[in-house]
């Protein structure tokens, strides 16, 4: 059994990511407080944790600078994409993103993250992020794709280096409700 404390959060993070509808939202809810707090009505829990972290996060949006790391990502990533790259943010797992490059085969790589990825950002403020090439190769240092990329998030004002197979963006994930 999971500790409550530890869902609320996860609650939290899934709503700040603004990575799902509201219907699947409800539902991954709904379905984890299920699993794991049987004792609690989740229909009910589900409906009140979201609306908590929704009111918690429209609060703390009020109070975010008018540009956040989440616009700079935004921006950097549409940057990647105009550069031939496919970008998938939230991608569920590898073979999704996999799949997404076989249907791809113009790109000229991908970059994607997962939503724990974002939830990480969200809480710690650094993002990992895959880089592969359309044979799905991870980049490695000293690569081409991977300094291109890497100047990216320079530009726009994200540190970023890359580390055991994956570019560590300093970014916390502060998207606004409603975006």
């Amino acid at each position: 059994m999971t500790d409550l404390a530890h869902t609320r959060g996860w609650v939290r993070d899934l709503v700040r990511s603004g990575l799902m509808s509201a219907q699947q939202q409800y539902d991954e809810v709904r379905a984890a407080i299920a699993e794991d707090h049987p004792d609690l009505p989740a229909d009910e829990t589900a409906r009140a944790w979201i609306a908590e972290a929704e009111a918690d996060w429209a609060s703390d949006a009020s109070a975010w600078p008018d540009r956040t790391d989440f616009d700079l990502l935004q921006r950097a990533l549409t940057q990647v994409q105009a550069r031939g790259l496919m970008v998938l943010q939230g991608c569920p797992d590898h073979w999704s993103a996999k799949a997404a490059l076989e249907h791809a085969p113009e790109c000229r790589g991908i970059v994607w993250f997962t939503p724990p990825d974002v939830w990480h950002a969200i809480d710690e403020a650094m993002l990992e992020v895959n880089l592969w090439h359309p044979t799905t190769a991870n980049a490695a240092p000293g690569d081409a794709l991977l300094d291109e990329v890497l100047e990216v998030f320079a530009v726009q004002g994200l540190p970023a280096r890359f580390d055991e197979g994956r570019i560590e963006v300093t970014a916390r994930w502060q998207r606004r409700p409603g975006e």
